[in-house]
């Protein structure tokens, strides 16, 4: 099924209970624009929201993900250069937490799928989601440094997270380019296919994802998340009211029926 994204510059569609939402500016290699931006935040909050949505797959057209902001529209020469710094400082805060904020906070397995370039917010984008999966001709930049800007869209936590605050450190401070198979290596991104394989291949996965038992996933999610900043005693607290919360569904039941049937389960998301 087809959605109305109210422009061209991002395509989005619902089959097999995923969620595939294409960045479309080919020509700018995908960079975030006035009409992109506000429809990838729509997107996110509505196809988050959406019951017939089991996970969600951001990928870009042609031979890049994402290279982050317009940098034409930087150094003040864009409409809000002529804000105030805290109508800037307010502006940017809410942008921030409507695109990645809102990604993280989605409660469904979100996976990217990186053809080519992810740089700056691009690269922020990608490290909101749970999977990255990269062409093998793929690379990312933080790219901040080259600009002579600090980071923004929560680029030093995210990535942090990801491959540790030294590795973090040298790839802000240094915004060099990192080949796909580095990627793999350091964590950035989960794993590799071929580049004509990436959107087949990544479709397949997210939607193994959402045919998946939603609940327990969601649940997973959230004990995942609590693991990054809550002690033990209370991750096993909330992992024991998830985890009993989930044995309660029509999900688990099926599983165990399959189990003993020796089939594949047949999820119904409940």
């Amino acid at each position: 099924m087809e959605i109305d994204t109210g422009t061209t510059e991002l395509l989005c569609e619902v089959r097999d209970g995923v969620a595939l939402i294409t960045l479309n500016r080919p020509e700018a290699r995908n960079a975030m624009s006035d009409k992109l931006t506000p429809a990838l935040r729509s997107q996110i909050r509505e196809r988050g929201e959406d019951p017939d949505v089991g996970a969600i797959l951001i990928t870009g057209a042609g031979t890049a993900f994402c290279s982050g902001g317009d940098v034409k529209g930087m150094g003040g020469r864009g409409p809000r250069g002529q804000m105030t710094f805290e109508e800037r400082l307010s502006d940017l805060r809410w942008r921030q937490a409507a695109l990645t904020g809102a990604l993280v906070a989605v409660r469904k397995p979100t996976v990217a799928a990186l053809p080519g370039a992810a740089a700056g917010a691009g690269l922020a984008i990608a490290l909101a989601c749970d999977i990255r999966i990269a062409a093998r001709s793929a690379f990312v930049s933080t790219g901040y440094a080259k600009v002579g800007l600090s980071g923004d869209y929560g680029i030093a936590w995210l990535l942090t997270r990801a491959v540790g605050s030294a590795r973090a450190r040298e790839l802000m401070f240094t915004a060099e380019r990192v080949d796909a198979e580095r990627c793999e290596r350091i964590g950035l991104v989960n794993r590799i296919v071929a580049d004509d394989k990436l959107r087949d291949e990544a479709f397949e996965f997210a939607k193994s994802l959402a045919n998946g038992p939603r609940v327990a996933l969601r649940n997973m999610k959230d004990n995942l998340d609590d693991a990054l900043h809550i002690d033990y005693a209370t991750a096993l607290h909330r992992e024991a009211e998830r985890l009993v919360q989930a044995s309660r569904t029509e999900d688990h039941k099926e599983a165990v029926r399959a189990f003993v049937e020796k089939r594949k389960p047949a999820f119904v998301g409940r």
